[in-house]
């Protein structure tokens, strides 16, 4: 399957620094614009496949959550999740890849956009607030990987005896 919006952007710091910030989904508030966080559920506590999250969402006054599972997670390289409604439905998929560099890695996220025409043109939007969900989430995508980046290599810099 191939991705709908891939984008990437090259991080200054360690792939494992930029693997925990990805993979922290209750953390991903702070450096997505539409999603505020969750909570690991059903014993999970942190990225494994099978691992299952509770997501939050909001645009404005509209909040929303979503189930998320782990489709995919290899260490320090790829991270993949599918997201469904709360009645199980599912809508979308996720993907972190990072590709070391020789200064750091390359960190490329993916949106697949799954699901049916009814999810995409009347609950979505009617959910979010957004009928323009490609264009949106490309958006997002660009804002994220920046503050991937800021949040990384801000912490490399700090951890940096020299």
């Amino acid at each position: 399957m191939e991705p709908t919006i891939s984008r990437g952007i090259d991080v200054a710091a360690d792939p494992l620094a930029v693997w925990a910030l990805v993979t922290d989904l209750p953390r991903m508030g702070e450096l997505s614009p539409e999603n505020v966080g969750g909570r690991w559920v059903n014993g999970a506590t942190g990225p494994a496949v099978g691992a299952e999250f509770r997501g939050v969402n909001r645009n404005g006054e509209r909040r929303w959550w979503t189930k998320v599972s782990v489709v995919e997670c290899v260490a320090g390289r790829r991270f993949t999740f599918d997201v469904r409604t709360p009645f199980g439905v599912r809508v979308s998929r996720w993907s972190y890849e990072i590709t070391p560099t020789a200064t750091g890695c390359r960190l490329t996220e993916q949106w697949y956009r799954v699901g049916n025409w009814f999810i995409r043109r009347v609950m979505g939007p009617r959910v979010t607030g957004r009928a323009d969900r490609p264009g949106y989430n490309l958006r997002s995508i660009e804002h994220t990987l920046a503050a991937v980046k800021a949040t990384a290599e801000a912490l490399d810099r700090a951890s940096d005896p020299a």
